[in-house]
């Protein structure tokens, strides 16, 4: 892929080759889109000052989160839908995962269910994001193939009570289930490549696309109209509910969607193991403050307690070490391995994220730092001009 260099070419190819509705679904926010331009020029005024003459050859990218040993302090997020994006969408991102020496978190809301992923990639380090369902019998049922599949490290996802308003995704028909819109029709008729590599083969190898967690009575392709009630999103979710999924699930508890202190704090106590300190990516709440700007508190009120884990807006292996600098252990990318799944599939998933590696690694030599454990040390500034 020696002629996309960065992640303005990939999200660039990304947009010829996918359906438009399907890229916007990925590529935007919620209502104005606020949140998602926050985040980025929250990262763009934050700089790190680096040190001269320190004589770094190889920087030290390895970690420790959660008690696994990562080659790079990265865990691919989980997205919806990426069997979407390229044909068993998830399963080259746990192998691009598994090369890279890093986790992939697989969503509830994922075409291909977790034991595929397991059985296509028995060595993986994978992860499960949970959207807990209105039927609770069923929701531990999910959690209980999952630790089946040997998966540790379950992802609460805690900042979605409502489906967030997202105009666009109407107006092309993109809402979840799909409405399958004239409009609609002819964006995908005028994206012949994706129509067969991707949904053509999915329908020929098995059928209609699905939320392949769903259990069976409740499956139905993405272009149903309706949703059974049991495997609704529970909008009541309460942290009387992370009690109860403790008491089911017998290895790591991350709260996905912190973003103050005082939650931070309330996570610590009822036993999370770590959180993620997220805006869904600019996605749900517009007038939510940017990731980066209420890091450093939260990371100065549990440092030492828990670990964290940071998310939103990362283009770059720089933006990745500022979230390190500022007090996270690890961070999320979610569109990034999308854009190199949409632009050459698996190989485009690889390249992507060795981009990013290589970014990294560039930018903690240009930096005079000898690891990521050390990103906590760097001095940093921001930028009043917002």
């Amino acid at each position: 892929m020696s002629s996309l260099l960065n992640f303005i070419d990939y999200r660039a190819r990304a947009r010829q080759r996918l359906p438009n509705a399907l890229f916007q679904y990925i590529d935007r926010g919620s209502e104005d889109e606020r949140a998602l331009s926050r985040i980025r020029s929250s990262l763009d005024h934050i700089t790190l000052t680096p040190s001269i003459l320190t004589g770094i050859d190889r920087p030290d990218l390895r970690t420790t989160l959660l008690g696994q040993s990562l080659d790079m302090p990265v865990v691919i997020a989980p997205t919806a839908l990426a069997g979407l994006v390229s044909y068993q969408g998830e399963i080259k991102l746990a192998k691009t995962a598994r090369d890279l020496g890093i986790p992939f978190c697989v969503s509830t809301q994922s075409v291909t269910t977790v034991e595929a992923i397991r059985q296509s990639v028995p060595d993986a380090k994978l992860w499960f994001q949970l959207y807990v369902w209105k039927d609770r019998n069923l929701t531990r049922q999910l959690l209980e193939r999952a630790q089946a599949s040997t998966v540790d490290c379950l992802v609460i996802t805690a900042d979605t009570p409502v489906s967030p308003k997202r105009e666009y995704n109407v107006r092309n028909g993109f809402s979840i289930p799909l409405k399958p819109t004239l409009g609609l029709m002819l964006d995908v008729l005028c994206h012949p490549s994706w129509l067969a590599s991707v949904w053509l083969r999915q329908m020929l190898s098995s059928g209609m696309p699905s939320y392949g967690h769903y259990p069976a009575q409740f499956r139905s392709a993405v272009t149903q109209q309706t949703v059974h009630e049991a495997v609704r999103l529970e909008n009541r979710l309460t942290w009387k509910d992370i009690r109860q999924i403790r008491t089911w699930w017998h290895g790591r508890i991350v709260i996905k969607g912190v973003l103050s202190t005082q939650d931070a704090l309330i996570a610590r106590d009822e036993g999370a193991d770590a959180i993620v300190v997220s805006a869904h990516g600019g996605r749900n709440l517009d007038i939510a403050p940017a990731p980066i700007d209420v890091l450093p508190a939260i990371a100065d009120a549990v440092r030492g307690d828990m670990q964290i884990i940071a998310d939103s807006g990362v283009t770059r292996g720089s933006d990745i070490l500022k979230y390190l600098a500022l007090g996270a252990d690890a961070v999320m990318v979610g569109r990034l391995p999308l854009w190199g799944l949409a632009a050459a599939g698996q190989e485009g998933a690889n390249d992507i994220m060795h981009m990013l590696r290589e970014e990294m690694d560039l930018t903690l030599k240009m930096l005079g730092t000898h690891s990521v454990g050390e990103c906590r040390n760097l001095s940093y500034l921001t930028s009043s001009a917002r």
